[in-house]
């Protein structure tokens, strides 16, 4: 065996001196950090309240958002302690969520599409696929003519978005817990049709038929907008042409700056799995290779922004857990984005 890539020598070296460091963390507890009373006082905090604050119109039931109500919180403390009062909380939350006014992952039932989907893995119970097939049922049938779905977020105006947070790719992902091979196809079409090509790259606009440009003149490049999301999530069924143009247009564009930072919903590890999945879809090394300096670079900004603020930032979606689990996923050489492609 040859010695390792850069890059990959890059986070060997980085994971030896943290184990070093630290030590390896023991599987339930930390010192004396109980995750299982962790996570229990977490859900009676936020069932205490108040859950969410300011003025922005929020979708309703709020509450059962996967990403920011209860049932996230739910999920994870089931996982750490499972017991029959968490899991009936979560079903009663799925099931208050099939008709959720918004249609994406974050609020809508895309979010508790994949928590029924996981909690039937790893229970069998069919009360889980039931539920899972009731939310499905409901979420294909406001689908439009086009293949899309409307969202109506944060008293905006209504939109039919792309990308994996608030739009179809993330809708598409959720639905594919029992296969569609039918839908995936269909959504490529819709995906090919919405693509912006110029040479060998390629990106797409938040809004099907949209501008590339917002409101404040920005071009978004990331996972939730963008040929990075886009790549990430539809891997599997894109035509390859446009999700080797995409991660081109991602590796060309570079890592983002201090503004995005390195997490994975709009900085650099999130932009990064889009490489994974080029690698893992075409087997080309070179696509590990450039995931891995994105990984090296995330994690440098992660502990530079560790070091201004004087403390980690602990969201999985905009903080370090994210960047960790990217770190992880380039040195196994597997691109499984956190909770969209299985909670392990």
């Amino acid at each position: 065996m040859g010695l390792p890539a850069p890059a990959e020598g890059a986070l060997l070296r980085r994971r030896r001196s943290d184990l070093g460091a630290r030590g390896p963390a023991p599987a339930r507890t930390c010192g004396a950090c109980d995750r299982p009373g962790a996570a229990a006082r977490t859900l009676e905090l936020w069932r205490a309240g108040p859950q969410f604050t300011g003025e922005t119109p929020l979708p309703s039931p709020a509450g059962s958002s996967l990403l920011a109500g209860e049932s996230g919180i739910l999920v994870v403390a089931w996982q750490l302690e499972a017991s029959g009062e968490l899991a009936d909380a979560l079903l009663a939350r799925v099931r208050e969520n099939v008709a959720n006014e918004v249609e994406e992952l974050l609020w809508g039932s895309p979010g508790t599409l994949l928590a029924a989907h996981a909690m039937h893995g790893w229970t069998g119970e069919a009360r889980w696929a039931g539920t899972w097939q009731e939310s499905a049922d409901a979420l294909l049938e406001r689908r439009d003519g086009d293949g899309l779905w409307t969202q109506r977020l944060y008293g905006l105006p209504p939109a039919r978005l792309l990308g994996p947070a608030h739009g179809l790719v993330g809708i598409v992902q959720a639905l594919q817990g029992n296969t569609h091979s039918e839908l995936a196809r269909e959504t490529a079409a819709v995906l090919a049709r919405e693509a912006i090509v110029e040479g060998d790259l390629a990106s797409w606009p938040p809004e099907a038929g949209g501008e590339m440009e917002n409101s404040r003149g920005e071009i978004r490049l990331q996972w939730c907008h963008g040929a990075p999301g886009i790549v990430a999530t539809a891997a599997s069924y894109l035509d390859e042409e446009l999700l080797v143009a995409g991660a081109e247009l991602t590796w060309q564009a570079g890592a983002h700056g201090d503004e995005k930072g390195a997490g994975i919903c709009h900085g650099t590890a999130g932009n990064g799995y889009a490489l994974l999945k080029a690698f893992e879809r075409t087997g080309d090394e070179r696509w590990l290779e450039r995931a891995r300096r994105f990984a090296v670079h995330a994690l440098t900004q992660a502990e530079q922004a560790r070091i201004e603020s004087g403390r980690g930032r602990y969201s999985l979606f905009t903080g370090d857990p994210g960047v960790a689990l990217f770190a992880a996923d380039c040195l196994d050489a597997t691109a499984r984005f956190p909770i969209l492609d299985g909670w392990d």
